[in-house]
This record gives structure tokens, C-alpha cells and sequence, in this order.
């Protein structure tokens, strides 16, 4: 279910920065319905993911810092370094 969620939130990612660099209107505006799509799956997931922990193991989950915001020199995206080093 994880990295279900982690694929999700990167084609989530991947179709914001598609949306950014479109410049017809219509297909970015689909663009963006389709990553808020995923967003609204992730956050489904996210959710199911919740349910199953353990009360006492429950931990917040930090929310990712956009790329875009200022002050922010560390890069916490929430996800074990194995998983955000795929490169």
C-alpha cells in the first residue's frame, strides 16, 4: 500500500509539472483534474494505511514541504531515505 501511495504522489507530481508547461488552457486544466484525481487516491490510501497501525505505533505522518517554499533548505518529504535515493 505504500508504495502504491508513493507512486501515486510521484504522478501526481510528474502531471503538476506536465500542467505547468503546457500552454493550451484545456490541457491543463486536464492535466490538473488528473493530478488532483491522484491526490484524492492517495489520500484514500493514506487513510486505509492509518487504519491499520496500531493506535499506540501511530506516528504523524509529515506533511512534504513544496519544492517552491521559501526557507526551506532541508528536503522532508516524508518517505524513508530508500525510497526517495531511487536514482
Amino acid at each position: 500500500m505504500i508504495q502504491r501511495c508513493h507512486k501515486w504522489r510521484q504522478k501526481r507530481k510528474q502531471l503538476i509539472d506536465q500542467a505547468r508547461q503546457v500552454s493550451d488552457e484545456i490541457e491543463r486544466e486536464r492535466l490538473l483534474q488528473t493530478a488532483e484525481h491522484y491526490g484524492r487516491m492517495v489520500n484514500t490510501e493514506q487513510g486505509k494505511i492509518d487504519s491499520t497501525r496500531d493506535p499506540k505505533d501511530k506516528t504523524p505522518v509529515p506533511e512534504p514541504v513544496p519544492e517552491n517554499a521559501e526557507g526551506s533548505d532541508e528536503e522532508d518529504t516524508g518517505f524513508p531515505d530508500f525510497i526517495t535515493n531511487l536514482k
